[in-house]
């Protein structure tokens, strides 16, 4: 297989950071930036891009264009508060950080979740994952021009979006997962309603593969570009579709598996050329595999039981002393929440592992020198960021 891969000898040595000594009076190389304010960048981020002709020399990732300290902020409130802000940490798919943050309180606090709300809480999950792929293929598409495959992406996520209202109140940030299990069971005829949501998301999904995957501008523009060497997945912590694409079949969902899914019957997705096109092909049928997933949970759901455990007064919460990682599988690799408590009513420390801050940091600057730039925000959109993970 063709491959592009970063050549730097034909550059100024690169120092150790990363960075490279230019010397921009020479006009050879010139500095311009891409962000944060693009189509091709996937938040409010930006790079600072050093190019030669048509082609990057040197990219450093720039952030701080929406720090809201959100580890902070979470030590300074009781353990209630900080679930209005945890959600936020990753908004087109939030409800992974609700479970991680709610796991590692049940585990210092010894509170045992009811079953019903374990399988409640893996279908939020599952929900949540297949709203993110839903971004991810309209943003890695338009990356490259093709605009309609967003509009199909964003109606159908519309339509999965009017089943977490149904279910939770709210259509972004639900607040749905607290601890000690879920805020309500499923409404009645909720199994069917998101039967018709499934059935319409596979229709756009065939479409999506017609445009999309069998499209030849797609796939010339895609094969072979950004490839990341297999080599490098664990020095550079790369986990999820990305490294599944590149042939690792991790996944935290089956290895270390959490809420029900040593019941639910599925295998990792995977791909072998670890490129644009095969980390897309990867979260293409991963979302086929999501859609499977909320199926077998829906029919797998015992009939509506307890689902909340009873936990103390929230205002005068005291968990004990003790620390703890829980981790879990988001629609970007593994996601995870550090906890340390020292027996107040607010954690002492808080760090939260999300897959952005490595796939766009150190791997997307060593990926993208010796790329044209016209291929810079297809390469970045592959590697499904979300900066709030970063500025956390």
């Amino acid at each position: 297989m063709f491959k592009i891969e970063p050549d730097r000898s034909q550059y100024p040595a690169h120092n150790p950071d990363g960075s490279c000594d230019i010397d921009l009076s020479s006009g050879k190389y010139v500095k311009i930036w891409h962000g944060p304010n693009h189509p091709g960048i996937t938040g409010n981020m930006s790079l600072e891009l050093t190019i030669c002709g048509d082609e990057v020399v040197e990219g450093r990732t720039r952030v701080g264009y929406l720090h809201r300290g959100f580890e902070k902020l979470m030590e300074r409130r009781t353990f209630i508060q900080v679930f209005p802000i945890v959600c936020r940490v990753c908004v087109p798919e939030p409800d992974l950080n609700e479970y991680c943050y709610a796991a590692a309180i049940e585990e210092l606090a010894g509170i045992e979740v009811p079953d019903y709300a374990n399988w409640m809480r893996t279908l939020i999950l599952e929900m949540g994952r297949f709203n993110s792929y839903m971004m991810y293929l309209g943003g890695q598409s338009g990356s490259l021009g093709m605009g309609v495959i967003g509009q199909w992406t964003t109606y159908v996520r519309d339509l999965m979006l009017d089943r977490f209202e149904e279910l939770t109140g709210a259509r972004v940030y639900h607040m749905f997962i607290l601890p000690g299990g879920v805020r309500d069971v499923l409404p009645d005829g909720f199994a069917a309603r998101m039967e018709e949501t499934l059935k319409t998301a596979e229709r756009y999904l065939d479409d999506v593969d017609k445009v999309m995957f069998q499209n030849a501008v797609f796939n010339k523009r895609t094969r072979g570009v950004g490839y990341i060497d297999p080599a490098l997945f664990d020095s550079y912590g790369v986990t999820g579709p990305t490294a599944r694409a590149g042939g690792a079949t991790t996944d935290v969902r089956r290895d270390a598996p959490y809420l029900k899914y040593d019941e639910l019957d599925f295998e990792p997705v995977t791909g072998t050329d670890s490129d644009i096109w095969a980390r897309a092909d990867v979260r293409r049928r991963d979302t086929r595999l999501s859609i499977d997933l909320i199926r077998q949970i829906l029919v797998k759901m015992q009939k509506p039981g307890e689902y909340f455990a009873k936990i103390p007064n929230v205002l005068h919460w005291k968990i004990p002393y003790g620390e703890t990682y829980i981790r879990g599988e988001s629609s970007r690799g593994e996601y995870g929440y550090y906890l340390v408590t020292d027996g107040t009513g607010y954690p002492r420390r808080i760090n939260v592992r999300g897959p952005s801050y490595t796939h766009a940091m150190a791997l997307l600057e060593r990926l993208i020198v010796n790329t044209n730039i016209s291929d810079v925000g297809a390469l970045m959109v592959s590697l499904h960021t979300y900066p709030p993970e970063i500025e956390r």
